[in-house]
């Protein structure tokens, strides 16, 4: 009986925090059919009382929204790509290779995550401004390229594959290259899609450093092309529901794709096998 009421308690917590979670995603959803007047007026409903699909006919037909979204499409996916590949590695050599300084290499990398982003974007700008790449898809996508998180979940994953398939497959005569491209990199699939939704997640959501150093409209990326609803005068609310509700979607697609992937991953990275 204790048990069954534990349970039903935890239940009931656990669903007063989604719905908190849920609840300003689907209001904003619902309120990018509603009109401005609707949406600044005194009396406020939840749901649509003249549902209205203007919002979005302006955003995708005026805003030139799709130009922004793909540049943010191509963002995402290139930094994507390239940290899980670099972490991938980085992961694999630090918890597979024995050499001097290891651990205290280790221990640098976990330290960076101690420091807050903004404390580096000073050095970074500066050092994209000297090398000319101000303005240019190279001074988003190469700071980035490697992530301390990411090293450590595939350091933590890797330790889980045994030294002994390993040493197999080079007595069978494969080498470095083929036995982590072959091997380690498929055995690593879970922990790889957790690093995908979670890096993903970061390069769409990013502002502050693409806004720093992307000067051309053209090359703005989408967080950034919301901020062109804020007139000088006046909101356009609607839009901005909607172009918001429309850059989520890659987000929550992809996460209903890999949950199941995504939490077997983050449960085997926190293990040291």
């Amino acid at each position: 009986m204790k048990r069954r009421l534990s349970s039903i308690s935890l239940n009931i917590i656990t669903s007063i925090f989604c719905i908190a979670t849920v609840l300003p995603f689907v209001w904003m959803l619902s309120s990018s059919f509603k009109s401005n007047i609707e949406i600044s007026a005194l009396e406020q409903y939840f749901f649509p009382r003249g549902f209205t699909l203007q919002n979005y006919v302006n955003v995708l037909a005026g805003f030139d929204f799709m130009r922004y979204f793909i540049n943010s499409l191509v963002y995402a996916f290139l930094i994507t790509v390239i940290t899980v590949y670099t972490s991938t590695v980085s992961g694999f050599v630090l918890a597979k290779y024995e050499f001097r300084g290891r651990e205290l290499l280790f221990s640098c990398i976990l330290m960076t995550m101690m420091v807050p982003g903004t404390v580096t974007i000073i050095p970074r700008y500066s050092i994209m401004q000297f090398l000319g790449w101000l303005d240019t898809y190279k001074a988003l996508v190469l700071p980035g390229a490697f992530t301390a998180f990411g090293i450590f979940m595939m350091r933590q994953a890797c330790y889980a594959i045994p030294d002994e398939m390993l040493e197999a497959a080079r007595i069978d005569g494969a080498n470095e290259f083929y036995i982590f491209h072959r091997i380690v990199f498929p055995l690593l699939h879970n922990s790889i899609i957790t690093i995908i939704i979670f890096q993903f997640l970061w390069a769409w959501d990013d502002y502050l450093w693409p806004y720093l150093v992307i000067r051309t409209s053209s090359k703005y990326l989408l967080p950034i092309a919301l901020n062109l609803f804020n007139g000088r005068y006046s909101t356009d609310y609607g839009g901005l529901f909607a172009a918001t509700s429309i850059s989520i979607m890659p987000v929550v697609i992809l996460y209903m794709f890999f949950q199941n992937q995504f939490i077997e991953g983050v449960s085997s990275s926190s293990l040291k096998g």
